[in-house]
């Protein structure tokens, strides 16, 4: 047994039972119909939230069990079976919430965070712009104060949830002229319907098909001061706090991923003969998937060891960002080794082999690309 095994209860058996009834129940079924209507529907959130499974971490006073982190692997495990990644849930529940309940004031935690746990409010987090991804600092987004309120004036793009969401929290610079400029960066939680808000289209991309991905504008945008998270002046520093999470559950998300298409493949070679044999018996076939196995293996060990530094509380940045950079990498590796071995069905839309092939090249660049991964653990190494 693993050390990260041995952290498991039955609550945690419990949980995952009671998930994976859910999504075999209200998500598998309707995966295709999903991705043909590039957007879930927004009744699945409501759905899911009832059942307790937005945001368990939450005390129970803002709706939630005081759950630890492992509810969140469990999660993100069991929905990868569903081969749906348009549901964005981990997004939601474990990047973007934890902004309000860790900065948040307590009038924001007592006016969002049920909502968000029952899944009547479904978040975003705009970070990324037309002109600037990696380098934050370079935001144009400006948030001026006028009397009680913010008025912000902008564009996002490439923004998650970005149709469906009730409130967006909004990365902008309060002080322009700050030096250095990420000094200068705040963030505002902004509801949608909020004059001047403007959701625009969703971008049409090669992946993650159902997941409504959109860009916003913020024309005059007048918000109130109260929607400030955290102090002026500190969003860079929460950004960089709350991504060491994003980045975790990231890996996690990459893990499960080439867990399940592995096994998709493993079971196919099984089944699909050539020259009168399972393909899975020729020695360059077997040889291939045996070093997948170990890719897979070596990642689920890299994960579990940090997931239990993350448990306890430990400042993992390096090890964290190790993890979403080697993962995602080797994600991607592996389900291209995986949609070969399909031959021509691999390439088909109805072997769910392709969708986790598309779906899956996304990793290596949101959330902070593989070499943005690579510059923080180099700058950790005291080079």
């Amino acid at each position: 047994m693993s050390v990260l095994e041995s952290r498991y209860t039955e609550e945690h058996t419990l949980f995952r039972e009671s998930i994976r009834r859910f999504f075999a129940r209200e998500v598998t079924p309707f995966v295709d119909e999903w991705e043909k209507a590039g957007v879930v529907p927004r009744e699945i959130w409501s759905r899911f939230g009832e059942q307790g499974f937005l945001c368990p971490w939450l005390p129970e006073q803002y709706g939630g069990t005081g759950a630890d982190f492992l509810y969140t692997l469990i999660a993100i495990e069991e929905a990868s079976r569903t081969h749906c990644t348009g549901f964005a849930f981990p997004l939601h529940s474990d990047i973007i919430v934890p902004y309000l309940y860790n900065f948040g004031s307590p009038e924001q935690k007592q006016r969002w965070l049920k909502g968000c746990a029952t899944g009547d409010i479904v978040t975003a987090i705009a970070m990324t712009e037309p002109g600037a991804g990696s380098d934050l600092a370079a935001i144009r987004t400006t948030a001026v104060k006028d009397g009680d309120s913010y008025i912000i004036n902008g564009q996002k793009t490439f923004i998650s949830n970005g149709l469906l969401c009730d409130l967006v929290i909004v990365a902008a610079k309060t002080d322009p002229k700050a030096d250095p400029p990420y000094t200068g960066i705040s963030l505002i939680a902004v509801e949608a319907g909020t004059k001047g808000f403007e959701k625009g289209r969703k971008l049409d991309k090669i992946g993650l098909k159902s997941q409504d991905t959109a860009e916003m504008a913020f024309v005059d945008c007048r918000v109130p001061a109260a929607n400030l998270v955290g102090q002026e002046g500190h969003g860079f520093f929460y950004l960089m706090e709350e991504l060491q999470q994003e980045r975790i559950v990231c890996a996690i998300i990459c893990q499960a991923a080439a867990e399940e298409a592995l096994r998709l493949t493993i079971d196919f070679t099984k089944t699909r003969e050539a020259f009168g044999r399972p393909i899975s018996r020729f020695q360059y076939i077997s040889f291939e998937l045996a070093k997948m196995a170990t890719e897979v293996e070596v990642g689920r060990a890299f994960l579990e060891s940090l997931l239990v530094d993350h448990l306890d509380g430990a400042k993992v940045v390096k090890k964290a960002s190790m993890a979403k950079y080697w993962i995602a990498e080797m994600l991607n590796r592996v389900v291209g080794k995986c949609v070969q071995f399909h031959g021509g069905y691999g390439y088909m839309e109805e072997y769910p082999i392709a969708r986790i092939f598309r779906d899956a090249r996304v990793q290596t660049i949101y959330a902070g690309t593989s070499e943005i991964m690579l510059l923080i653990i180099s700058r950790c190494l005291d080079l």
